[in-house]
């Protein structure tokens, strides 16, 4: 199985890309995962929230095929603790070809890529930064990794 992490423009602060980057390596020990960055809206002024969020949502279902399983990084989503994740992402590796996590823009998705996802996960109910979501969530796709292979990482 392949897992994607499609992302809306590119992580401005150098030490969380250094973090995400870290994460990036050793996840990649354990599944086929990568990071796609979007390139952000230019000349947005004159644009509505929803007008960026369609044009957003266009450049995301170009790269969304028709049998990827399809997960919003949404604040309205499931939440899961770190070994209910962990189980969850095994179940998709066994079912699922494509596994693409998407974090949207500033203000979040168009309603074509909501009526496309298969499932929602929150990582809180608080709210976070663009950037440090990218970095959250990669720590726990790696923490799941080391779950499912009973390493040591994570301690219940």
């Amino acid at each position: 199985m392949k897992t994607l992490l499609v992302l809306i423009g590119k992580t401005d602060n150098k030490h969380i890309s250094a973090c995400i980057n870290d994460y990036l390596n050793r996840i990649c020990h354990y599944m086929s995962f990568e990071i796609v960055t979007i390139p952000d809206i230019k000349n947005t002024k004159n644009l509505t929230e929803e007008q960026q969020k369609e044009m957003e949502g266009k450049s995301i279902m170009q790269l969304i095929k028709p049998s990827d399983y399809v997960v919003l990084l949404d604040e309205r989503g499931s939440e899961f603790r770190s070994i209910e994740f962990a189980k969850w992402l095994q179940k998709k590796q066994m079912a699922t070809k494509r596994l693409l996590f998407i974090v949207g823009g500033a203000y979040g998705f168009s309603n074509n890529i909501y009526e496309r996802a298969n499932e929602k996960i929150s990582l809180s109910r608080m709210t976070f930064s663009h950037q440090m979501i990218r970095l959250f969530f990669t720590e726990q796709i790696y923490r799941s990794c080391t779950i499912i292979k009973g390493e040591p990482y994570h301690h219940e």
